[in-house]
């Protein structure tokens, strides 16, 4: 059985990480997929965050 090529990644709020000073704890997560064979580097996506109330750029997380 062959491996499969795409994989579960994490995106993770770049907003939320770097600020202590907000207003509610948490971080922002969401799930997706990539080709690893297309995009091997990481992603970056402007997704909504609910902590910021914002869109904000997401990163893929290790």
């Amino acid at each position: 059985m062959a491996k499969g090529v795409r994989i579960v990644v994490t995106l993770e709020c770049t907003e939320c990480r770097t600020n202590t000073n907000k207003r509610s704890k948490g971080v922002s997560r969401y799930t997706t997929q990539k080709n690893r064979r297309n995009t091997t580097g990481r992603m970056e996506l402007k997704k909504y965050c609910p902590y910021c109330n914002t869109h904000t750029v997401h990163k893929e997380t290790k």
